[in-house]
């Protein structure tokens, strides 16, 4: 869904969550096919289950792009992604696990590069099927300012 917004008309503290998404085996073996991580930790059954997780963990860098590729169901075209700061992977993430992500404006700031611009930072936290915080970041984004009013 396209929904144009400014920076101005975007509220601090607003909050957008996604639907859920379940981790499977294929998700592993793809990512580790585009990554070439095959580290045991993600790809060594025996390897992991005398570890501390006693099994497999989900690659961090794919929940990542799991859980903010669930967030594309909202696209501002008066905005475009800066980037992200601050990549946390706070808790595993396990085959048959099931993920959704929390965005929360938390700041607005002027962008000295572009005066019609400024930059909105959202807080992403990807959570499992129990509320638990998997992974968390900042997500940066430069966002058009309402024009002034002809005068």
């Amino acid at each position: 869904m396209e929904r144009p917004r400014y920076l101005d008309e975007i509220e601090i503290g607003e909050i957008r969550e996604t639907y859920g998404r379940t981790i499977t085996e294929t998700d592993f073996v793809v990512h580790a096919g585009h990554t070439g991580d095959f580290f045991p930790h993600h790809m060594d059954a025996e390897f992991m289950a005398k570890s501390e997780f006693g099994g497999r963990i989900a690659h961090g860098t794919m929940i990542f792009a799991i859980g903010v590729g669930l967030t594309a169901t909202e696209i501002n075209p008066l905005s475009f992604s800066y980037g992200y700061d601050r990549l946390r992977f706070v808790r595993p993430v396990f085959i048959g696990d099931t993920i959704r992500t929390r965005v929360t404006a938390a700041r607005k700031e002027d962008d000295p590069k572009r005066p019609q611009s400024g930059k909105l930072f959202e807080t992403v936290q990807v959570l499992n099927q129990r509320d638990e915080v998997v992974l968390a970041c900042e997500h940066i984004y430069v966002v058009q300012k309402k024009p002034a009013p002809a005068a």
